[in-house]
């Protein structure tokens, strides 16, 4: 996937699928992508390296590289979700494993990403992709009742949920991810879980401060319906006013047409028709169409 020849700089906060959905959008009008990924992830192949290995959530971080690389990646590029199957290794996703040797012989978490990144074939001058922090971190919940809850996947399932936080605080963010936020031209929150993918990115310490710095349009994706767990029941309003919650401020929110109820979120909402065919995710061309009008 090669970044546009001219367009602004564009950094994208979050994780899972939803993030890497922003990226492959951006690839069509940003001359310069970052992407600022969430590690907090315990389930699955992630979880079980996390586990092993006492390292940052590999597993979005893999996914963002594969769509960054996109059909001008390596052959390498196309085989990072392979998953293993009948074996010692059986679910693990190959990126994962590749991440963890990478960073168990480096004893570099950002040196490993960028490895990754360069032998998939990411342009290094104008594709990054970052762990939003360079040790492990868990994510925790309140919720209503005084709920606690520990864990991503646990968060993921809740109904109810107030605020999350990412522990420890003095984890540590990359000098890139606050230089990438200082120096970009729009910055894009989203599509993804609210809580579990976009605000366990967002909401990082130096994460949140450097957004609120950046000079940058903050672009709110969001979601194409509420989930079952974290967001039962949420209108595009209830969203916003989860992130100024965590101290997160858009400029302008991204909705689907006719999907969530808006409600009255206070800050300007675009609604478009950015979804496949299928109604259940973001197109990319067709996000990026609206992501790169909210650049002027």
């Amino acid at each position: 996937m090669t970044p546009a020849a001219r367009g602004p700089r564009v950094v994208a906060v979050g994780g899972g699928h939803g993030l890497a959905a922003t990226l492959r959008a951006a690839s069509h009008y940003a001359c310069h992508i970052t992407a600022v990924v969430a590690t907090a992830d315990d389930g699955g192949s992630t979880g079980r390296l996390r586990s092993a290995l006492d390292m940052p959530a590999p597993g979005d971080l893999r996914r963002c590289v594969e769509a960054m690389a996109g059909d001008d990646g390596t052959p390498l590029a196309g085989a990072l979700e392979y998953r293993f199957a009948g074996s010692d290794v059986e679910g693990h996703a190959l990126g994962n494993l590749l991440l963890a040797g990478l960073h168990a012989t480096s004893g570099d978490f950002v040196a490993a990403v960028d490895e990754l990144s360069r032998v998939a074939g990411l342009d290094p001058s104008a594709q990054r992709v970052l762990p939003a922090t360079i040790d492990p971190v868990v994510l925790r919940a309140e919720a209503s009742g005084g709920r606690r809850i520990a864990g991503q996947v646990a968060i993921t399932r809740t109904v109810g949920v107030e605020r999350v936080v990412v522990e420890p605080g003095t984890a540590r963010v990359p000098d890139e991810v606050v230089g990438a936020l200082a120096d970009a031209d729009q910055v894009v929150l989203g599509p993804g879980s609210l809580f579990t993918s976009v605000l366990a990115a967002a909401v990082v310490d130096d994460v949140r401060d450097a957004v609120k710095r950046s000079s940058g349009r903050t672009v709110y994706v969001c979601n194409v319906r509420a989930e079952a767990g974290e967001t039962r029941g949420y209108d595009v309003a209830a969203h916003v006013a989860a992130l100024r919650r965590h101290g997160i401020e858009p400029d302008v929110v991204v909705a689907q047409r006719g999907a969530l109820a808006v409600g009255d979120p206070g800050v300007d909402v675009v609604q478009a028709d950015v979804v496949r065919p299928h109604g259940l995710a973001h197109d990319p061309v067709l996000l990026g169409e609206v992501l790169a009008r909210l650049t002027a």
